[in-house]
């Protein structure tokens, strides 16, 4: 019978393979007997819960400013009702709504089905949505508004997407500044009706007006500056593409 020989380790090596050993018995105790460990998570800024915190309804919406700004926009969607832009039955979005003001505003003249977007929402007035990628399908509305175009990086995005959810025969409303920056945080500004216009591929203007009250846009601007141009354009009938 032959008889297999395992040479002997040098001394010196002996250590290095005994703490060889060792650490990987230690590595897969470790790896065997600890439960699995998951990331703590923190409630983001866009949440509602924290949304609650840092701006809680109760102090919003009985703030001086609220009222005044709903009052306003009260007025401005009566006066669209009285030239038949704007009805009770309409199915209507506020674009880029903030808190909600104009929402709060559309229901108090009747329009109840109303609601907002905001790249932020603010519950149960405004849902999380991006206005250059509607959160809504084809043919949703009957009646769209926002004075935030001066806010949109891609503007052709933007009117795209109102012209994308926007029934046919539906109205959209816009208030802009012209021929001035509109606000700190403006990302485009007007300086002539004719590219605003340029940009509704599928609409038609169908009413201007000047010097509308904008101090629902934002409360900083001296009151001088708060005229703005009000354009209303209403969506051709899509067998005309």
């Amino acid at each position: 019978m032959t008889t297999i020989t395992i040479p002997k380790l040098p001394l010196l090596l002996k250590p290095f393979f005994l703490s060889l050993f060792f650490s990987l018995f230690f590595l897969l105790f470790l790896a065997f007997s600890q439960t699995p460990h998951h990331r703590k998570t923190y409630p983001s800024i866009n949440s509602n819960t924290t949304l609650q915190k840092l701006l809680p309804r109760s102090s919003i919406w009985t703030t001086r400013d609220w009222d005044r700004k709903v009052r306003v926009f009260a007025n401005f969607f009566q006066s669209l009702k009285q030239r038949n832009l704007l009805s009770n039955d309409s199915k209507a979005l506020s674009i880029g709504a903030r808190v909600g003001q104009e929402v709060a505003a559309l229901k108090q003249v009747g329009v109840y089905d109303a609601v907002g977007i905001d790249l932020v929402p603010y519950p149960p007035l405004v849902v999380k949505g991006d206005f250059h990628a509607q959160p809504f399908e084809n043919g949703t509305f009957d009646f769209e508004f926002s004075n935030v175009f001066d806010h949109a990086l891609y503007p052709w995005k933007f009117v795209g997407e109102i012209e994308r959810t926007l029934k046919a025969g539906g109205i959209c409303v816009l208030h802009v500044a012209i021929s001035r920056r509109a606000d700190k945080y403006s990302a485009n500004d007007l300086y002539s009706l004719k590219p605003l216009i340029e940009l509704f591929k599928r609409s038609e203007l169908v009413d201007a007006k000047k010097d509308v009250d904008g101090f629902g846009l934002d409360t900083e601007m001296k009151p001088e500056r708060r005229r703005l141009v009000s354009f209303s354009f209403i969506k051709l009938a899509d067998s005309l593409f």
